[in-house]
């Protein structure tokens, strides 16, 4: 199988859905989908090769900033007993619970981290390690509601996550989203000097890259056309 890369790096397939299909896009672009297929057969064929957890985004909802349940239960259902990971339109704790009541495993929260002064702490307290937190990075800074809009700068960012507690981070390159151009090694180095548990994504292709990251500290990675064309999926 190609899911598990060493027993301390963990790699893990993203399927990101618009409507209820799975699509990919070019760097964050919702004008640029690189390929469209129906969700549930396609986490179905994802979650046979045997991954310990699958990422799944829910673009629509990461920009209309609205958590859609229902889109969660599907891809939980197709995953069957591989465990699921969601992230898209979690922007309040209430939501967030309701993605775990859906079946998730754990949540990657983004923008509603960054509501107010107080929010980070409340998702910490309020989820513990079943929270992720999401730095999708642009130009040294946070890329919020979508990628739409930007946030503060990484460092203030990651000496807020751990001043908060988070025990996770899922740092997204958003340059190399859908690129296969390779993941930023200098991004992960850099957030992995946090002594936080990261997650890197963005351009991964292959073992040379799981490697470099596994080098650079990255307890794991999000592949997304890598690893759908080691499968053969890209094109259905």
């Amino acid at each position: 199988m190609l899911i598990c890369y060493f027993a301390a790096m963990q790699l893990l397939p993203a399927v990101d859905v618009l409507g209820t299909d799975a699509v990919r896009l070019e760097r964050g672009d919702y004008d640029r989908v690189l390929f469209r297929l129906p969700l549930e057969p396609f986490v179905a064929r994802v979650a046979a090769t045997g991954p310990a957890m699958i990422h799944l985004v829910d673009l629509e909802g990461a920009r209309d900033g609205r958590l859609r349940p229902e889109v969660v239960a599907l891809g939980v259902r197709a995953a069957g007993a591989v465990a699921v990971q969601v992230s898209g339109g979690l922007r309040s704790v209430s939501a967030a619970r309701a993605a775990l009541a859906a079946g998730a495993a754990r949540v990657v929260v983004g923008t509603a981290l960054w509501a107010g002064p107080g929010a980070l702490a409340e998702f910490v307290g309020a989820l513990g390690d079943r929270l992720v937190a999401a730095l999708d990075v642009r130009d040294g800074r946070l890329a919020l509601r979508g990628w739409t809009a930007s946030g503060l700068g990484l460092d203030q960012a990651l000496a807020a996550c751990v001043e908060a507690g988070v025990s996770r981070l899922h740092v997204t390159a958003i340059e190399r989203d859908g690129t296969l151009g390779g993941p930023d090694l200098d991004l992960y180095e850099r957030v992995c000097a946090s002594g936080l548990a990261v997650v890197a994504a963005g351009g991964v292709r292959d073992d040379r890259d799981l490697a470099a990251l596994e080098a650079v500290g990255c307890e794991g990675a999000v592949m997304g056309m890598g690893l759908l064309a080691r499968l053969g999926l890209e094109g259905g």
